[in-house]
C-alpha cells in the first residue's frame, strides 16, 4: 500500500511541475509580447507570410496573368491563373538549376517557359522582379518596356510538338508528320480523332489569302528598291489587316530569291518556311491556340524541357471563368 502511495505522489509532483513549467511558459511569451513594438511585430508577422508565398509560388503554384490574346479561346486577356510549379520540377531558386522530376511535359499541354527572345538585365534584377511578382499574386511586374508594358519574359502556349515530330504550314493551317509514323496528318484532323476539347482560332478567312500573299510580293519589290505591278498593288489591297507573317514572308521572299539567286540568304531563309519545323528530343514545340495572333515556336523555333517552368491548372479570376485550364 505503501509503494502504491509512494507511486501517486511522484506522479502528483510530475504533473505539478509540468504544469508550473507550461505556466511559466505561457507567462514568459506573454511579457514578450506585451513588450513588443507592434511595428516590429507586424514587420515579423509580414515577413513570416510573405515566406510562405515565395515558398508556395517557387515550389509548388504560382499566379500569372494573361497579357496577350494568344491563347484566345483557351485563355484571355487579363485571365489570371495558377501555374503548377511542382509537376515538371520546380527551379531551386528564380532562374537557376531545376529540381529533377520523373515527369516531362506531354502533347496538349499548357505550360508557361522562358522567353527565348527575352533580354534579360541581369540575375539580380531578374531574381527581384519574380519576388515581386510573386509576393503580389501577378498584380506588379517592375519588369517593364519603354512604353510602361510589361516585358514577356515568359510565354503560356500549348506543347503541340514533341520529340522527333515534324510541321509544316500551309495558309496557316499545320500538317504533322508524327515520330516514326510516314503520313502526314492536318493537326485539325488529329485533335477531332482524340476528341481534344480546345480550339484553334483564326483571324485569316482562307478568302483573305490572294490578297495576303499579294501584299507578300509587293514588299518584295519595295525591298528591291522596284515598282510592283499594278495588279499586285490592287490585289493586295489594306495590308495591314492581314495577320499571317509566314505566309505573307513567304512570298516576300519568294520575290527577292527571284530577283537575287545568286544570293543564298533568301533561298535559306525561304527554306525554312517550305521545309516546316522538327523537333529534337528533349524539346517541345509551344503554339498559341490563336494562331493568328501567337508569336511561338513557328519564330523561335521548339524550346528545351528545361526551360518549361510549369503548366497551367486554374483559372481563378475572373469568377465567370473560374475552373481547371485544358
Amino acid at each position: 500500500m505503501a509503494s502504491k502511495n509512494g507511486f501517486l505522489d511522484r506522479l502528483q509532483e510530475l504533473t505539478e511541475a509540468c504544469l508550473t513549467y507550461r505556466k511559466k511558459i505561457r507567462r514568459i511569451k506573454k511579457e514578450k509580447l506585451q513588450g513588443k513594438n507592434p511595428v516590429l511585430d507586424w514587420i515579423e508577422a509580414f515577413l513570416w507570410a510573405a515566406g510562405v508565398v515565395l515558398l508556395i509560388n517557387q515550389y509548388l503554384f504560382q499566379a500569372y496573368q494573361i497579357p496577350s490574346g494568344s491563347m484566345i479561346d483557351t485563355l484571355l486577356i487579363k485571365d489570371r491563373i495558377f501555374v503548377n510549379k511542382a509537376i515538371y520540377g520546380p527551379e531551386l531558386l528564380p532562374g537557376t538549376a531545376k529540381l529533377p522530376s520523373p515527369i516531362r511535359p506531354g502533347r496538349n499541354d499548357i505550360i508557361i517557359f522562358e522567353n527565348p527572345s527575352y533580354i534579360s538585365r541581369g540575375p539580380a534584377f531578374d531574381i527581384a522582379q519574380r519576388i515581386i511578382y510573386m509576393l503580389t499574386l501577378s498584380l506588379v511586374d517592375i519588369d517593364r518596356d519603354e512604353l510602361g508594358e510589361p516585358k514577356a519574359h515568359f510565354l503560356i502556349k500549348r506543347a503541340v510538338g514533341m520529340g522527333g515530330d515534324r510541321f509544316v504550314s500551309s495558309r496557316g493551317e499545320l500538317s504533322i508528320l508524327f515520330a516514326g509514323e510516314d503520313r502526314w496528318v492536318s493537326e485539325r484532323e488529329y485533335i477531332a480523332a482524340r476528341n481534344m476539347n480546345h480550339h484553334i482560332s483564326r483571324l485569316m478567312d482562307a478568302a483573305d489569302y490572294p490578297a495576303l500573299e499579294a501584299a507578300g510580293k509587293v514588299l518584295g519589290y519595295n525591298a528591291l528598291g522596284l515598282s510592283p505591278p499594278a495588279y499586285l498593288s490592287a490585289a493586295a489591297g489594306e495590308r495591314g489587316r492581314y495577320t499571317d507573317f509566314i505566309a505573307r514572308e513567304r512570298k516576300r521572299l519568294e520575290v527577292m530569291r527571284m530577283a537575287n539567286p545568286h544570293d543564298s540568304r533568301y533561298g535559306m531563309d525561304l527554306a525554312r518556311f517550305n521545309l516546316g519545323w522538327y523537333v529534337p528530343e528533349s524539346r517541345v514545340f509551344p503554339l498559341g491556340d490563336n494562331r493568328d495572333n501567337s508569336r511561338d515556336g513557328r519564330y523561335f523555333g521548339p524550346v528545351r524541357t528545361s526551360k518549361v517552368l510549369g503548366r497551367g491548372a486554374l483559372i481563378y479570376w475572373p469568377l465567370g471563368r473560374v475552373g481547371p485550364i485544358r
